[in-house]
């Protein structure tokens, strides 16, 4: 991810427009060149000093400009221009379209992707027991030989290095059923598919590199991992602090090369990797590398037995099994050679991790999201419809069906973000913010959605073993929200931070000026007044544009029928409406923030609030954008509607939330400008409210009974084959004939009868299913000293002890 520094400097870009009075024209016009063409009248002169005024004016500005924003290192400078714009510069130009959405992006599978999600990822699901892996830490031999045959580790290895050459949407698919049964393959699989190091070699791997590593990663005989985090760099993770290496000639055999340290934590798969990417901090103090390669981010290729290279202790991530430990050295020999990419590549690291980034980031960790809503949909729907309480389906209780409206509509959202997701990486795009917003809002959304589901299963959640499919994913998902880039940090200093120099129409164009040297101040100051008064002028639109959609919005809002999302025409029509209007709210907003300059860095609770708004936006364009793909489906345009009404309530609280608490000593008047823009009408330009308590029966209905929406949340999910005792393939069997015998026996009470033979049949069965899907499991030994021959437990010991001094030692014989 970019580090916090990188994106604190990049943020105080917006330093340049905090002072917009001392900007006049950017016109520039030079004295000298008046005198030789021989003008000398009145007119002529007054209009001369005022245009050198001009320039001069604009000058100082500059060059204050220059001097307040901290010099922007080339590493931070490469950073800041890895991957790419696209939708995410739509939002923040306050423009966005959904019609170039939905013409640009359409998530899809190859027929072979499709029969390899159905065939092979099935079959390693059915190798899977999700309790055993977790208590054992660990998969079976078979399991990991079943990886390694079927190309698991070597999805996005292209063919003619021997991988299977999926695409990201298949990939994403895969992790996501994966996610489904067990959340340790998922988080298994996913580090070699995203930032390998096999992406980075396919990108970036000299011939020899190439030919050697990539036949072996596809083929499972090399298992990947990638070290980066260091014990101080947590989400800095550009500041590489300690893990040095210097540019040096081997003392036996002169080859050039590097003498590295480094102590490496967190990394996936380590413990069992065949091969590292080691990220290193280069220095060449005696300038042997001679201009070829540079100093800086370098990423080095050692296989385990490397000598000083110690790869195999543990960590233990919570409750999780998959392979988590260290990777550590000290003056370790690496020659050029294993330099990924070679000597000219040197330096070059951080290209190649940011544009690698994206998939991580905005792919796997979010397709584990996925797999949780899927599961819990799938699941616990069916689970609140077979589970009674006082003689009623606590699916029809007010609270279960808050929950269950709640989990399947943020569901929605984050299945919608991931295929939009997926098909713009598939579009070899790198949205580094959109992926910033994909990690932080998916991973976040997957675990209210856990939460739900755990909420709803209760007690048959909370108790560990094959029953429960719902508990490991509940401590697997502060994981996800950890990893690659802390949540918290990502979502308060990141995303805005990033977005608004990359993103900004104008303000990327604006910081490149203020980074040319004295000797092109002469066109730096053009180029900066020029763009700043851009900047102005994208300001001005954005505030009147968001002052006519607000009142138009709110009127339309105001009027609309609570049914009218009935009509999938004006459900689309309307809530694009309200995802433009607040898009122009969220440009304006990003405008106001330049006039905070440099402190905009220390106000991590304002750029929260933006980031809460940006995902909103961007995860309600996703939404219509997956509606328009799959309409026709019965009860999607519920479904659709809570999720966006949910969506547009998020952005317009945290929009007005950033209204009420805009800092700086600017901050009142761009509060004024921003609620006068936002919220013309006051509070009646506030009109978003949480769905009403009859569309939220509904969704629950949707996912509790059958129905196309239930079948649309278990497509992709792992299903055990017949005769399989598998709990949430049960309970999704079970659910249709208990909800056909609740018909019954309602109609018997209703017409006063007693049953028919086959009705009778049925509601037996109904309950027999019911009575064997409630259960827990019960263990005779928890652990393996439990099952030890004479064991005793310690408490029982005691009780033993302490009886033995009494003389009466049951009730019976003291009564």
């Amino acid at each position: 991810m970019l580090s916090s520094r990188t994106a604190a400097r990049a943020r105080l870009s917006g330093v340049v427009s905090s002072n917009s009075s001392l900007a006049p024209s950017a016109t520039c016009v030079n004295n000298h060149q008046f005198k030789s063409n021989g003008k000398g009248s009145p007119h002529y002169q007054q209009q001369r000093t005022l245009l050198g005024l001009s320039y001069a004016i604009d000058k100082r500005f500059y060059r204050w400009a220059k001097g307040v924003l901290p010099p922007i290192s080339k590493t931070e400078n490469i950073a800041l221009g890895c991957g790419t714009i696209g939708f995410d510069r739509d939002i923040f130009g306050g423009s966005p379209s959904l019609k170039h959405l939905i013409d640009t992006y359409t998530p899809k599978m190859s027929p072979e992707e499709e029969s390899f999600l159905n065939k092979q990822v099935s079959h390693l699901c059915s190798l899977l027991n999700d309790h055993d892996v977790v208590t054992n830490k660990d998969f079976s031999k078979e399991a990991w030989d079943y990886m390694r045959d079927e190309k698991f580790f070597g999805m996005k290895i292209p063919k003619e290095w021997g991988g299977l050459g999926f695409s990201t949407h298949a990939v994403s698919q895969v992790l996501a059923k994966l996610a489904t049964q067990c959340f340790d393959a998922n988080a298994t699989v996913a580090v070699p598919n995203s930032l390998g190091p096999g992406e980075l070699l396919v990108r970036y791997g000299t011939p020899d590199q190439k030919e050697y590593f990539l036949p072996r990663l596809a083929n499972g005989t090399l298992i990947p991992c990638f070290g980066l985090t260091g014990p101080h760099s947590g989400s800095d993770a550009t500041s590489l602090i300690g893990s040095d290496c210097r540019v040096a000639k081997h003392p036996g055999t002169g080859e050039l090369g590097v003498y590295a340290n480094f102590k490496k934590r967190y990394i996936t798969l380590a413990p069992v990797a065949g091969v590292v990417g080691l990220g290193l901090n280069l220095s060449d103090p005696d300038g042997l590398l001679g201009g070829v390669g540079d100093e800086g981010f370098t990423v080095a290729l050692l296989e385990r037995g490397h000598e000083g290279l110690r790869m195999g202790p543990r960590h233990i991530p919570l409750n999780a099994a998959f392979m988590n430990g260290t990777v550590e050295g000290e003056n370790v020999w690496i020659p050029m050679t294993s330099i990924l990419g070679g000597q000219e590549r040197c330096g070059f690291g951080w290209n190649m991790f940011v544009e690698c980034l994206a998939e991580g980031r905005g792919v796997s960790l979010p397709a584990g999201s996925i797999g949780a809503a899927k599961s819990v949909v799938a699941g616990v729907g069916a689970y609140a419809r077979v589970r009674k309480q006082f003689r009623v389906p606590i699916a029809e209780f007010g609270g279960i069906q808050e929950a269950m409206a709640k989990a399947g509509s943020d569901g929605l959202i984050t299945i919608a973000g991931g295929d939009v997701m997926n098909a713009i990486v598939d579009n070899h795009e790198a949205p580094m913010v959109i992926s910033s917003v994909m990690k932080q809002n998916c991973t976040e959304r997957g675990r209210r959605i856990v939460e739900c589901g755990m909420d709803v299963a209760a007690g048959s959640a909370i108790c560990r073993g094959d029953k429960n499919y719902l508990g490991n994913a509940y401590m697997s998902l502060p994981i996800a929200i950890t990893v690659e880039g802390a949540n918290i940090m990502t979502r308060s200093f990141q995303i805005i931070g990033q977005g608004l120099t990359r993103c900004h129409p104008h303000m990327s164009d604006l910081l490149k000026a203020l980074q040319l040297p004295a000797s092109e101040e002469k066109q730096g100051v053009q180029t900066f007044v020029t763009q700043f008064y851009k900047i102005v002028g994208h300001g001005v639109t954005n505030f009147f544009g968001s002052i006519s959609k607000g009142v138009s919005s709110t009127v339309s809002t105001k009027i609309r029928s609570k049914t009218a999302y009935k009509n999938g025409d004006d459900l689309l029509a309307h809530h694009e409406k309200q995802l433009l209007r607040l898009s122009n709210n969220f440009a304006l907003t990003s405008d106001l923030c330049f006039t905070l300059g440099g402190r905009l860095k220390f106000e991590e609770l304002l750029m929260g609030r933006l980031a809460d708004a940006l995902g909103a936006i961007y995860l309600g364009y996703a939404t219509l954008h997956h509606y328009h793909r799959r309409r026709g489906m019965e009860g999607l345009e519920a479904l659709t509607e809570h999720a966006m009404l949910r969506l547009e309530c998020e952005a317009q609280d945290a929009l007005y939330a950033a209204s009420e608490n805009f800092p700086g000593p600017l901050g009142p008047l761009a509060s004024l400008v921003m609620k006068v823009g936002c919220f013309p009408l006051g509070g009646i330009s506030r009109p978003y409210a949480p769905p009403s308590d009859i569309l939220t029966k509904e969704v629950s209905r949707l996912l509790t009974t059958p129905s196309q929406i239930r079948d649309m949340f278990e497509e992709g999910i792992y299903s055990a084959p017949e005769g399989t005792i598998h709990q949430m393939t049960d309970l999704i069997k079970a659910l249709p004939i208990c909800v056909e015998a609740d018909k019954v026996a309602a109609s018997l009470r209703r017409e006063k009868r007693e049953p028919t033979a086959d009705e009778m049949k049925l509601i037996a069965k109904a309950d027999a299913l019911r009575d064997a899907l409630i259960q827990v499991d019960v263990f005779e030994h928890a652990t393996a000293q439990e099952a030890q021959p004479g064991y005793l437990r310690p408490a029982l010991l005691g009780t033993e002890e302490r009886f033995a001094s009494l003389e009466k030692t049951v009730f019976r014989e003291a009564a």
